[in-house]
């Protein structure tokens, strides 16, 4: 598993990317789920335990609440700003917390 740090910045090169690119949606929204969970399962794994995570943590879970277990391409198209404001969240939440990534 990776850590935080790691796990983060996989997810910060997501902003490279995006749905603009013809053919490109289906990949970048599954890649952005994805990265979200590694992020979050690094966190719940990290020394410092869930208590210091616990803010991206519950938004993390609580896009996965809203997603219902479905992870088909339609509904996280449907979804795409929960997905994108989650990532938003958790950068900024990170970002303030620059002890967790460097």
């Amino acid at each position: 598993m990776p850590q935080v740090r790691d796990a983060f910045a996989v997810l910060q090169a997501t902003y490279d990317d995006g749905c603009t690119t013809p053919g490109n949606c289906e990949y970048f929204l599954t890649r952005v789920l994805a990265n979200l969970g590694d992020l979050c399962n690094s966190m719940k794994a990290s020394p410092k335990e869930t208590r210091h995570f616990a803010e991206p943590i519950a938004r993390i879970h609580a896009m996965h609440d809203a997603l219902d277990g479905d992870y088909s391409f339609p509904n996280l198209e449907r979804h795409q700003k929960l997905l994108l404001d989650t990532r938003e969240m958790v950068n900024t939440w990170m970002q303030s917390h620059p002890e967790d990534y460097r």
